[in-house]
């Protein structure tokens, strides 16, 4: 397999660590170790028997149990834990997929999404959304465009990295449409549980169908992404079977510790997703008021979940160079369109971090010295 370079992960492991404020970050506000074990009563004792020997494969039977319950119809054995959710995605796709095999995917997109099918041989084609639709999928372009040969349709929901969330209406047409051509239907849901409006969320694809697979992960709604921990989920027996068995090729089993603290954090999932909601909330009503101001220079599309948004520059300028320059200026990082394969005028702003109204603050000097 011959695999393109990752734009997005390649552009963070350039600037992420060496900026003082990162505005384009897709995480929530993370924890340290000790803010963790204060959670509950004896974790400190717990984690001092960590056991730092191999683990099981599948994952700790205790994480895929609290893994389960995130979901409305699957039990812990219809669940495997990665080395993230990114490994989730590597090993479901050499799975499923072959040379001359059809993909439909949601686009833009995580990288990886579209990329590994690329790299596979797979006829890729992008279900391409619009901000001057309010980022709305058409669903007649995806009837119109399955082939014998679809095998996949990928969607993302709370969508990165628009915040975008589709409606339980349109939700349930894809899953029908899937259903009646007996499509797999993937569906990165790392962003679940990051709606405004708890009552607009989305059930998982893999409780509503035989062929869905919902990805998770720790490091997004839980703010969590120092643990590398994500998981597949899938009522489909023989497609879980030939996962395990590929995972044998890649990371083996899981980080001991990274598994404990995961379960941990799952037991006080409420006390953690209402903190970065909280947060979330805050700097929502910041952004918006800040697109407001200047909206002779953005477009703003406000997001309906997650912690990310995707505005548009309306201004002559190349969205690198404006990103670039505020880099250089003001040591304030953005994520410009172009990571995602998506024209030169949209950028990623991240508003799950406590000091994100710092990082706007910088933003707004620039704007006022420059426009």
């Amino acid at each position: 397999m011959r695999i393109k370079d990752f734009k997005l992960e390649e552009y963070f492991a350039k600037y992420e660590f060496n900026v003082k404020y990162s505005l384009c970050s897709s995480d929530c506000e993370s924890f340290s170790v000790d803010e963790l074990l204060t959670l509950e009563k004896d974790s400190l004792k717990d984690l001092k028997e960590v056991w730092l020997g191999y683990t099981e494969s599948l994952g700790n039977p205790l994480l895929r149990e609290e893994i389960s319950k995130l979901y409305s119809d699957i039990k812990p054995e219809e669940i495997i834990v990665f080395s993230g959710a990114q490994e989730g995605i590597f090993v479901f796709m050499n799975v499923l997929l072959k040379k001359g095999d059809h993909v439909i995917v949601q686009y833009p997109a995580y990288q990886s999404l579209y990329e590994i099918a690329n790299a596979i041989g797979c006829k890729v084609t992008k279900w391409i959304m619009s901000d001057e639709n309010n980022w709305e999928l058409d669903l007649k372009f995806l009837e119109s465009n399955i082939e014998k040969s679809t095998k996949c349709i990928v969607v993302n929901f709370p969508h990165n990295p628009t915040g975008h969330l589709i409606s339980k209406e349109n939700y349930e047409k894809i899953i029908k449409i899937a259903k009646e051509n007996d499509i797999y239907l993937l569906s990165d849901e790392v962003y679940k549980f990051l709606e405004y409006n708890k009552a607009d969320r989305l059930p998982s694809a893999c409780d509503l169908y035989e062929k869905g697979i919902s990805i998770g992960v720790m490091s997004k709604a839980f703010g969590l992404a120092g643990l590398r921990i994500g998981w597949i989920a899938t009522k489909n027996k023989a497609l879980f079977k030939k996962i395990a068995s590929f995972k044998n090729y890649t990371t083996i089993c899981n980080s001991a510790l990274s598994e404990f603290f995961s379960i941990l954090a799952l037991r006080n999932r409420d006390n953690i997703i209402n903190r970065n909601l909280d947060i979330i909330n805050k700097n929502l009503n910041l952004l918006d008021n800040f697109f407001n101001k200047y909206k002779n220079i953005f477009y703003w599309v406000k997001p309906i979940a997650s912690s990310i948004a995707f505005p548009r520059l309306i201004i002559d300028t190349n969205v690198e160079a404006f990103c670039f320059d505020l880099i250089k200026e003001k040591g304030v990082l953005l994520m410009p369109g172009t990571k995602y394969d998506y024209g030169d005028h949209h950028f990623r702003i991240g508003f799950g971090r406590k000091n994100m109204p710092k990082a706007l603050k910088k933003l707004e000097e620039y704007l006022e010295e420059k426009y």
